[in-house]
């Protein structure tokens, strides 16, 4: 298996990864075990991924899905220790958003994680995805406006006039 340079970008990418599944999950634990497997499938993939530009765009993809798949499948598993109530709406907030952007079509689905839970700017998603940074506006927009609407939340005047 070839893994020139993936310890040298082992840090920087899995600390991407961490950030993306921490915002999705919403515990520091298992967080980790799904950057951690974000990471072991980039070395896996590594061969392929090495001569890419768009090396941490595509660990946060794979972030953002193994974060949701771990929620589904640990959805109906018992807790540990009674939650406070900040944790429980923390943790109510953080499956909603989960359930939100798994409605979402994937390419705005894409473009939201990578805009906001991964904070890559406009460009950086244009180039991982190959698409426009006109394009990725349309769906941050988009994307954003539909998990409004889903989550039931209003845009605040500050937010509207302040694009």
């Amino acid at each position: 298996m070839e893994s020139d340079g993936f310890e040298l970008e082992f840090e920087s990418l899995y600390l991407t990864a961490f950030a993306v599944t921490r915002r999705l999950i919403g515990t520091t634990a298992d967080a980790e075990d799904a950057a951690a497997e974000a990471l072991a499938r980039a070395l896996v993939a590594w061969r392929r991924l090495a001569g890419q530009p768009g090396r941490q765009p595509w660990v946060v993809r794979v972030a953002t899905n193994v974060a949701i798949d771990q929620l589904r499948r640990h959805r109906g598993a018992p807790r540990p220790a009674a939650a406070t109530p900040d944790e429980m709406e923390e943790a109510t907030m953080r499956l909603s958003l989960v359930a939100a952007l798994k409605r979402l079509p994937k390419r705005q689905r894409q473009v939201v994680t990578m805009r906001y839970l991964a904070d890559f700017d406009e460009a950086a998603v244009a180039r991982s995805l190959g698409i426009s940074v006109n394009s990725v506006k349309k769906h941050s927009q988009r994307g954003v406006s539909a998990l409004r609407g889903l989550l039931g939340s209003k845009e605040s005047d500050q937010d509207r006039y302040h694009r």
